[in-house]
């Protein structure tokens, strides 16, 4: 089964690849791998998950931020690929968490991206990963992903 069958399977669609907005591209391909620019939870040009994780949101809706996320990133990988089945593997995944001071929960909020993209991917999925706090992110986002990827052949 491709992967954008199983993304259709669990309900989603991917959405038109996110434009970059600012003074770089959405991905770059060297060699064998595509290095995705950081996405944000953007739905229908607006950040849909936004303020500060453990004050404005709790740990499981960034995590659905974090899946929107990992679905941005997607679409930004079919727009480079041509095709989700080209991902060979997802080699490391960035994760930045909006949080409030001494917030300490940031791979539990990862998870909504690391899970789903295992979902779509299968065992191409499974990646390495850094889970971050931070102080503030673009557009008062709670969350932003970057993913690196392993591209096939």
């Amino acid at each position: 089964m491709s992967a954008e069958q199983r993304l259709r399977d669990l309900g989603f669609e991917l959405p038109a690849p996110p434009a970059s907005a600012g003074a770089y591209v959405p991905s770059v391909r060297t060699g064998n791998l595509l290095v995705l620019a950081g996405t944000l939870p953007m739905r229908d040009g607006k950040v849909a998950y936004a303020g500060k994780v453990g004050k404005d949101l709790d740990v499981a809706t960034a995590a659905e931020g974090a899946r929107l996320c990992a679905l941005n990133a997607l679409a930004n990988a079919k727009a480079a690929l041509g095709s989700l089945d080209a991902i060979k593997r997802v080699v490391m995944v960035q994760g930045f968490v909006n949080g409030v001071d001494g917030f300490s929960d940031s791979p539990k909020v990862l998870n909504g991206c690391s899970e789903f993209l295992v979902a779509v991917l299968g065992e191409a999925g499974k990646h390495a990963r850094a889970a971050v706090s931070v102080n503030g992110l673009p557009l008062n986002a709670a969350v932003e992903v970057q993913v690196t990827v392993e591209v096939a052949g």
